[in-house]
Order: structure tokens, then sequence, then C-alpha cells
């Protein structure tokens, strides 16, 4: 056996205001527009749940009106920019508009129009008609909105909630959103608060925006298109020993932090410019990222930030591995073994290597066990930054064993440093048997399975590319 390493973004009166809002709100969508035929690449529909408090303080007042009748107008005109764009869905669901704000009624959370096609009058008509009444049901409502999504995998379901109160009904709203973003029932959910001192309560939640005037609430609803409909720009740069970024050609996978459904997969490489190659991908979620070198290279929680273009590095120095045997002579077509590759001091197995095939392992020791007969093991073979490691085992050669009837048991034992150690079990129920034996010295011990039947004991010597023979009388 050789191991050789070779190196290598003001106010004015309340008509122009409102009209101000609804000039800025179609400018955004139009920019959604474009954004949106992007991103519909990768899935085949989008759909928003609006959640809309229709509580009794929804009757407060901002500069120029109630901050429901801002919201009306906001969420309608939304609507009716969205009703255009093929691919896209919208529904809504509000809470406190149905019993009165006494009764505390926890429950008065409906979904008022579902998600279907054409639907944009319904919403606006639902939205005009809404009268503040009741309680601030928030994390319960939140708990409703799971069925009101179609059950569709390959679709992207987005919550905006409009809130003006903290939840009344002593519910988790945290928790809440945690196991729907983990039973993928909807990406992370954007919260507006329209009113102060309820960032504690909902900033956990979700992505929390609060908006203390109507100007604050138009630009937040920008900055949530934005985040909500606009694919991101990432590279991975993939560092070797010396931090550089050459390691390449390797996949990549991304998975959803809290779903855990894979959302993207990918092979990186180079630009022409030498540089990682840039993908775009949701930046809604917070993903787990694995680059799948042996072993794999994982980071957890990444956040990426919506608008701008995010490098994640990760550390990935690989060398090679080249496990073949020492003689390229084989006249008896011997089958290439496998090796078992576990890292130093770890029992799992990242790999069974074929021989005479070149694989790449990150930088580090390895423990190799050869499956050959019998086992070969080598310790801490270490692998280095772009470097080639060669291990040559020994071409096996063949025991050829006959017994004279197929009533004979016995075992077979290499002897190694002195010790005899178990190598295999003869095959009772055959009269001939070829076995690959690496090298070595063997003792063969076998009985016939009759009464008063003599032990048989026969010293054996393999060489690489041979036969022997041995009969068993």
């Amino acid at each position: 056996m050789i191991i050789k390493n070779q190196n290598k973004n003001s106010v004015g009166k309340k008509t122009k205001f409102l009209n101000h809002i609804i000039k800025n709100l179609c400018l955004v969508f139009l920019v959604f527009s474009s954004c949106l035929m992007a991103f519909s690449q990768q899935v085949e529909k989008t759909r928003i749940l609006f959640v809309v408090d229709c509580s009794y303080n929804m009757y407060e007042k901002w500069q120029s009106e109630s901050k429901i009748k801002i919201t009306q107008s906001l969420v309608s005109n939304i609507v009716d920019s969205l009703s255009t764009q093929e691919g896209v869905e919208c529904a809504l669901r509000v809470f406190g508009s149905e019993k009165d704000y006494s009764t505390q009624d926890c429950e008065d959370s409906r979904l008022l129009v579902p998600f279907y096609r054409l639907n944009t009058d319904a919403l606006k008509s639902k939205l005009k008609g809404l009268v503040p009444k009741g309680t601030s049901a928030v994390s319960n409502s939140l708990e409703k909105l799971r069925d009101d999504f179609p059950n569709d995998k390959h679709c992207r379901n987005i919550v905006i909630m409009i809130l003006n109160n903290i939840d009344r009904c002593g519910g988790n709203i945290t928790e809440t959103s945690k196991n729907l973003q983990k039973q993928g029932v909807c990406l992370k959910p954007f919260i507006i608060g329209i009113n102060k001192g309820m960032k504690e309560f909902y900033q956990n939640a979700g992505s929390y925006y609060e908006a203390n005037n109507e100007v604050e609430f138009s630009k937040i609803i920008n900055k949530i298109i934005k985040q909500a409909l606009h694919n991101t720009s990432v590279q991975v740069n993939l560092l070797d020993s010396y931090l550089q970024s050459t390691e390449t050609f390797i996949p990549i996978t991304f998975i959803d932090s809290k779903s855990k459904q894979t959302r993207y997969s990918f092979i990186h490489s180079f630009n022409s410019n030498g540089i990682s190659d840039t993908i775009f991908i949701d930046p809604l979620s917070d993903y787990d990222i694995v680059v799948h070198t042996i072993p794999p290279v994982e980071k957890d929680n990444i956040t990426i930030e919506a608008g701008s273009h995010t490098v994640i590095p990760m550390k990935t120095p690989q060398g090679s591995l080249l496990i073949k045997f020492s003689s390229e002579k084989n006249d008896l077509n011997i089958k290439p073994y496998k090796t078992v590759i576990k890292r130093v001091g770890d029992k799992q197995i990242i790999n069974a290597q074929q021989l005479n095939k070149k694989e790449k392992y990150l930088v580090g020791k390895y423990d190799l066990e050869v499956l050959s007969l019998p086992r070969l093991c080598l310790d801490s073979v270490e692998i280095t930054q772009s470097s080639l490691t060669t291990i040559e085992v020994p071409l096996a050669g063949i025991l050829s064993l006959e017994k004279k009837n197929a009533n004979f048991t016995g075992s077979l034992f290499v002897r190694q440093k002195g010790k005899l150690s178990w190598v295999k079990n003869i095959e009772e129920d055959k009269i001939k048997e070829n076995i690959e034996l690496l090298p070595g010295e063997y003792i063969l011990i076998a009985k016939e399975k009759i009464p008063n039947a003599k032990n048989i004991t026969q010293e054996i010597k393999i060489e690489s590319n041979k036969i022997t023979k041995v009969i068993i009388k």
C-alpha cells in the first residue's frame, strides 16, 4: 500500500394628499409588473392575502381621514393595480367587522373574499362596506388564515396585515406565525402597525413596520412591495484554505429555514470575469444554505436584504483523493473495490469511493476502509488544498477452492503480525468457489460434517494477479 501527495425616501390638503398616495401606488405597481414577470420563471402564482383590522379603534383619525377610510382607499388601489397582473391573486380577511366591541368576540374574523381570478370588484366592494365594530383578535385571525390559501406547493403565499391595536384576545402571534411558516402555509408575514407602541408585540411575528401618519403608511407600503415582490441578487463565494474564491462547480441548495423546503438548487460556477455567478432569489425567506462538498458545508438562518446584492462566503477548501490498484496489470479482471471514507473521529460514512476514480474532499484527515478481503484500513489520510493524494492498494489474487463434496464447513483466516484474523466462511453449498483475496498468508480451517471427521488445516499463500488452487479432501 502506497500513499502519494502531489501539490498542486409634505402632506397637503385632503384631496391632494390622497391623489398623491394613489399616484405613488400606481407607479410602484408598474415597477412591480416587470419584477413579477421575472419572478414568474420560478413560481407559477403569487397569492396576496390582506388581513385588515376592522376593530372599533379604526375610527381614529389621521391628518386627512379616519384610519379605516385611508386603509380602504390604499388597499382598493393596490388590488385594482394587481388585477391586470398574470399569475397574481388577492384575497381579503378582516376581523372586528361583525360583532360589537362590548361582546369581545375573539372569533369575529372572516375571509370576506377568497382567492380566485377576477375578484377585484368583489374585493373593492367588501372593502368599501367595512364598518369598524369589534375587538382585536389578531393571533386568532392569523391562525384562521391557514385555510385561506389553496393547497398549492408551487405558489408564493404572502400575508400583509394592517393593525391598529395589540391582540386583545390573549393570543401568541409570534408562535402562530412561526408555526404557519414552518408548515409552509405562508412566507414571513408583513405587519403594518398604524398606531404607536406596538413594536414589542409584533416585531418577532414577521417583518414589522410602524406608521405614525399617512405619509409613513404610504412609504411603508412602497417598501413592502419591493421586499415582497422583487427578487434579490445573491452570489455565493466558495473559499479555499487561503480564503480565496477559487472553488467551483459544486452543487448548492437554498432551503427555507422555517418550512425546510428546498427553494433553489444550482451548480456554482464563475462568469467570464472570474466572479461567482449571480442568482436571483426571494428575499422574504431566511435560508439554510448547503454546499454539497464531501462532506457538505452548511450555514443556517441566512437573511437576504431585499433590493441589495448579497455576497455569502462559504469555506469549502478541497483536495482530491485517488485510490487505485498498485499494478496496472490485471489479467484476472479483479473487480475494483469500494472504499468507505470517514472523517477522523467521526463514525458517519461520508462516501464509498470506487477504486480508480478520483474524488474531491474537504481539506482534513480521513480514515479509509478498503472493502477488500480482508479489509484494508488506512488511518488519518490527509487531504490538502488543491493537491492530489493517491492511495495504491495491492491487486488481489484468486483462491480457487474445490471440495470433494458440499458437506464441508470452514473458515478462512489471514496471518498478520503473528495473529490470525477471520476473513470469511467458506460457502457450504458449493463444491467450487473462487475468492478474491489481498496478497498474504492465509490459513484454511475446514471439516467435513460427518461423525468423527478430521480437522483440516492448510496454509495458503496468495499472490497478486495469480490463481492459487486448493483442494479439500
